[in-house]
């Protein structure tokens, strides 16, 4: 019989999510989706999913959790979080079995904001629009549109794990320097001088930062042309900049539509590098154009399909290391 994940002391910010809700934006639904593609698609490796099954996403900290009924396979990825199996320390970027009754408990990283909890086989749960994300905004997708919460319950899609090896992957090493933008498409909305601050200076992520986006503090942005346009289409990477001048960073529950100009997007490939930056951290920008975003994009989507068969087994231990 399948099991159940039991949420003993959930974190506060764990839901459910996978690679998004696409194609509704035009009808203002927001996708989801994880904060972190390629963590997403790690944790999913090691316990054999697709890369873009859903999986429990948390912030800071995962919390207590048990399966019953049933046993399954785990992993997390995203950082190196601190993660004990009854008591006893656990790596992350590695699948381990958890044994009816068993606890798992997540703690924090060092390296990281968001974290991914996958489960061999996914989650039993009901797609809606195309996607098991959930977006607590408008209570749509994972486990009743909400976060997790104690006594949740989630059903495992999958029979018990067989016998196979675990499965250990190493950390992503995450790229360094600037984040990189297509200017636009209200870049005209800013003299020649904001442009020019906006990819010289640092920006501090503060801590008015969630799901929907970060807010930036550093040199403020003159605008040209004032900070108020005619209400149009917003994704995930756009940069807003109201009237204090301070950029805003929309990230995957961001509304579908807003009305303060947009200097500028962070392409797609970058969006979890912003993700990943705890408060405090500071950013810097750097202008590429479409062509260059379209070839970075394509590339990261391959690396996405190559994570799926990245996961190596574990080699059993000595027999005299056994007991």
């Amino acid at each position: 019989m399948s099991g159940l994940l039991r949420a003993i002391a959930p974190g506060p910010f764990v839901t459910v999510q996978d690679a998004g809700r696409h194609g509704w934006r035009r009808f203002g639904v927001a996708e989801a989706g994880a904060m972190d593609i390629e963590a997403l698609a790690i944790a999913n490796s090691l316990v054999g999913n697709a890369w873009n099954d859903a999986a429990l996403e948390f912030a800071y900290a995962g919390g207590e959790w048990e399966v019953t009924d049933g046993d399954c396979r785990v992993a997390i990825a995203g950082g190196m979080f601190d993660a004990w199996l009854d008591g006893s320390r656990i790596a992350s970027h590695a699948s381990h079995t958890l044994r009816r009754g068993q606890r798992l408990r997540l703690g924090g990283a060092a390296d990281a904001v968001w974290g991914y909890l996958a489960v061999a086989g996914g989650f039993a749960i009901t797609p809606r629009l195309g996607s098991r994300s959930t977006h607590v905004r408008s209570g749509i997708g994972g486990l009743h549109g909400r976060r997790l919460e104690t006594g949740d319950a989630l059903p495992l899609a999958a029979d018990p794990p067989s016998d196979g090896p675990e499965r250990r992957m190493p950390a992503v090493v995450r790229e360094t320097g600037p984040l990189r933008v297509v200017l636009g498409p209200q870049d005209d909305y800013f003299g020649p001088a904001s442009i020019e601050t906006f990819l010289r200076e640092a920006y501090r992520v503060t801590h008015q930062m969630d799901r929907m986006g970060y807010c930036l503090a550093g040199t403020a942005l003159a605008h040209a042309k004032g900070y108020d346009i005619i209400s149009d289409g917003l994704v995930p990477g756009s940069i807003q900049v109201p009237g204090a001048g301070q950029p805003i960073v929309l990230l995957r529950d961001c509304q579908t539509i807003g009305g303060y100009p947009k200097l500028a997007t962070v392409i797609s490939v970058d969006l979890g590098r912003v993700a990943q930056m705890p408060p405090g951290g500071t950013v810097t920008f750097r202008a590429v154009d479409v062509a260059e975003a379209q070839r970075l994009a394509r590339a990261f989507a391959a690396r996405l399909e190559a994570i799926e068969v990245a996961a190596e087994p574990v080699p059993p231990r000595p027999f005299w290391l056994l007991g």
